[in-house]
This record gives structure tokens, C-alpha cells and sequence, in this order.
């Protein structure tokens, strides 16, 4: 992945904004169902997201954390999801607010990285999980465009600097898209998505 992202600094907020708007539209009866990501459940991506926004707020506070991320398992899910979840999101867009968070290096399940890039990467977590998770519940999904742009501007710059391979080792080899679809498609493809999916 990128190494630096130079003067990239996009807000967090409409994304973790979008992903809790999707929480209330989760039926309890939809926690197996597939997701756009093949190996996790509708509560796997849930438990994976549950842990995902701690990461990620404590490597914006340069807090530490676990050395590696556990398991995502619906097993595991917090049956308190649907409160903990949207105040952790909440937590992680407004750690990530802070100038000083972009600054410096910082970790995240035991990868260091340029916390520039980190910002990035937890962008990058949240809107493609997020619409993971709103292909697998029916639900619309709404990326705008200064969330899509810096976005697509670091999976395109990712999968230049690999190869093609993209973000495979997060998401999934680049799946195809043409290049005048709307910029969240394009993204979506980078990260590994088709983004024509249906459960």
C-alpha cells in the first residue's frame, strides 16, 4: 500500500456517519447471511467492524493496542452491538479530526505505518465493510464525493504501486470496473468488490 499520502487528511465522519445509519436496518435473522467479502457472515463483518473502530481510534490517539486483531466471528458479537457500535464509530471520526492524528507513525493490529497512510487505511475500512454491509442487508449505501475521491485516489495509487494487486491482502484481488463509473464503484472494484454483488 501507499507509503505516504502527502497533504491527504478526509474526514471520517460522513463514513462512520453512514455505516451506523446502516445498524438499524440489520434484522437479527440477517446475521448469516453472506457478505460481498466471501470468508465473513453478516455478523462476522459486524464483530470484524465492532473491533476495527477500536483499532483504529487508538492508532489516531497513538494509544497502543492489541498486537494483532483477533478473529472476526459472530461468535464473538457484543449482543450490545447496535449501542457500542455506533459510539465507537463515532469515537474513531472524531479521534481522527484531530491535525495531530495524522502526524508521525502509528500502529494498528501490529502494522506501523505512516499515520497518514493509517487515516487512510481506516477510510478505506469503513466504506468498503460499510458497503459490505449494506450489499448483504438490501440496504442503499451513500459515499459522497470528498469521502469517494480521497479514497479511490489511495486504491488506485495502492494497486499502482503493487501490481494490480491492490489492497489483496486486506480485501481481495482488483476486480475490473470501467473507468467511467461513478467513483465509488471504481473504488469498490480496487478493494476486491464486484460492484454488481447481490446476496
Amino acid at each position: 500500500m501507499p507509503e505516504t499520502m502527502p497533504g491527504t487528511r478526509p474526514g471520517l465522519d460522513a463514513a462512520a456517519a453512514e455505516v451506523a445509519a446502516l445498524l438499524n436496518g440489520v434484522d437479527d435473522g440477517e446475521l448469516g447471511r453472506p457478505t460481498p467479502c466471501p470468508e465473513y457472515t453478516v455478523g462476522d463483518l459486524l464483530a470484524h467492524l465492532m473491533d476495527l473502530t477500536l483499532a483504529f481510534r487508538d492508532a489516531a490517539e497513538k494509544a497502543g493496542g492489541p498486537t494483532a486483531p483477533p478473529d472476526p466471528s459472530a461468535a464473538r458479537l457484543d449482543p450490545r452491538w447496535r449501542v457500542l457500535l455506533p459510539a465507537r464509530l463515532d469515537a474513531l471520526a472524531a479521534a481522527w479530526r484531530d491535525p495531530a492524528a495524522w502526524e508521525g507513525e502509528t500502529e494498528a493490529g501490529g502494522v506501523v505505518l505512516p499515520a497518514s497512510v493509517m487515516g487512510l487505511v481506516a477510510l478505506d475500512e469503513l466504506v468498503i465493510h460499510g458497503w459490505d454491509l449494506a450489499r448483504a442487508t438490501d440496504q442503499p449505501f451513500v459515499c459522497d464525493r470528498s469521502t469517494a475521491e480521497p479514497l479511490l485516489a489511495f486504491l488506485t495509487r495502492a494497486a499502482e504501486e503493487t501490481g494490480g494487486r491492490g489492497t489483496e491482502g486486506m480485501f481481495g484481488p482488483v476486480v475490473p470496473v470501467p473507468e467511467d463509473a461513478p467513483p465509488l464503484d471504481r473504488a469498490v472494484g480496487l478493494a476486491g468488490r464486484d460492484p454488481a454483488w447481490k446476496p
